[in-house]
């Protein structure tokens, strides 16, 4: 800054701090311009701000400028660092500029000051004057932490306030474009799909260290988590999950030591309250298979959902399971039940339908593959039989005997 067109300098400012406070505070905003200049030579990233925002930082340099004059003339009556350079600072301010981002604007803008301050105060009173900023910037650094601290903890606060409706509005299934509003104000979700996870909360636990534990293993997965606790419930929905079996794996060991059931995998926040409501009907049928994998799928849990009186879960069953087989132009239907009346045999099965061995065992694989389920394994035995009852049972309405069943199954469905 030339001193010839500022005017500054002044023997009058040596050993006199409160003189040169005055010409540091006369000098503000060309102190800060210099300051601006220098930041946006140096930091990229700083010239990509929207201009609104690069205005608001020139405020506050020139504001901390005003109060470092202020506070070299007088440091013990000079009032709080944070209110007098921050206080004008929009909020959004600390959403766009990270803290580290402040860190390097002080050091560029500090260096900035300190080469001016011989021309400003004069050779002789710079020293003073810097070792004075040097001491004045780490006022500017505490005060710089406590305003993203205080910014942290409410933008924490409405962050959970918002995190608390979007669970309960998929756990209530009623995901309207306001709930997937106030979902992406929380950044969520990414793209990759979205995992329902379902189990029991640890008892007793910490509200706040529960939550804090399930996010931590969400982000050494790969995901970020939203997370309601319901009672003895806890609901963990994971975004970033193709597999997500795979994804309630990173928060297993935050859930109660009661099953874990993991929901089809989700592509959109409505899907996934569809998704929610099979986890949690699988959670209500867990117990009647005492040897289900943790994580278990709540689709693997048909069978118990069925028993439990869920329709949904027989009508999934019925059209998963029983209709391929069904649809499919070979004997499989009746090869499946021949096997499984035989008691799992091969050579029964195959005496009962007049057919070789190979050829029941060639029908069993492929009846696998188009149901999922493999009757030569004591679950899939199992799930083919309760489907296959269902199946016939839902294509004979007029048999004897089933009318109360199929009835059930028409008022339901309705």
């Amino acid at each position: 800054m030339p001193r010839r067109r500022l005017g500054w300098g002044s023997s009058s400012t040596e050993n006199d701090p409160a003189a040169a406070a005055r010409e540091i505070d006369r000098h503000a905003s060309e102190l800060s311009t210099a300051a601006l200049t220098k930041i946006s030579e140096r930091l990229t990233w700083y010239r990509t701000m929207p201009a609104e925002l690069r205005s608001w930082v020139g405020v506050i340099l020139q504001a901390a400028i005003s109060s470092f004059a202020a506070w070299y003339a007088e440091p013990t009556r000079h009032k709080a660092v944070s209110a007098e350079v921050f206080g004008a600072a929009p909020p959004e301010l600390t959403r766009a500029i990270s803290l580290e981002q402040v860190v390097q604007m002080a050091r560029v803008a500090i260096d900035a000051v300190e080469e001016s301050l011989d021309d400003v105060v004069g050779a002789a009173a710079a020293p003073q004057a810097r070792e004075a900023m040097l001491r004045y910037s780490r006022e500017i650094a505490f005060a710089a932490a406590t305003v993203y601290a205080r910014a942290a903890e409410e933008r924490g606060a409405w962050d959970a306030r918002l995190e608390a409706l979007v669970m309960d509005a998929v756990l209530r299934d009623e995901t309207d474009e306001a709930i997937s509003s106030q979902a992406a104000a929380l950044r969520w979700p990414r793209a990759g799909g979205i995992a329902v996870v379902v189990g029991s909360a640890p008892m007793p636990n910490d509200a706040e260290l529960l939550l804090d534990g399930v996010r931590a293993g969400a982000r050494g997965g790969g995901h970020s988590a939203l997370v309601g606790v319901h009672a003895d419930r806890m609901v963990v929905l994971l975004d970033n999950a193709p597999d997500p079996v795979r994804a309630a794996s990173s928060v297993l060991d935050q859930f109660g030591p009661q099953p874990v059931v993991v929901g089809p995998r989700a592509s959109t926040l409505a899907q996934a309250a569809a998704s929610a409501r099979s986890a949690l009907a699988g959670l209500r049928a867990a117990r009647g298979w005492p040897d289900a994998p943790r994580p278990v799928q709540a689709d693997a849990l048909l069978p118990e959902r069925v028993l439990a009186g869920e329709v949904h879960a027989r009508e999934l069953l019925v059209t998963q399971v029983y209709a391929p087989l069904a649809a499919d132009r070979g004997p499989l239907l009746e090869t499946v039940e021949a096997y499984l009346s035989t008691g799992g045999s091969i050579e029964a099965a195959s005496r009962r339908l007049l057919v070789h061995p190979n050829t029941v065992r060639y029908r069993l694989r492929r009846a696998s593959d188009l149901s999922g389920w493999s009757a030569t394994d004591p679950r899939g035995q199992f799930v083919l039989r309760i489907a296959l009852t269902l199946g016939q049972l839902s294509e004979t309405p007029t048999v004897e005997g089933v009318g109360v069943v199929v009835e059930l199954l028409q008022s339901d469905a309705q």
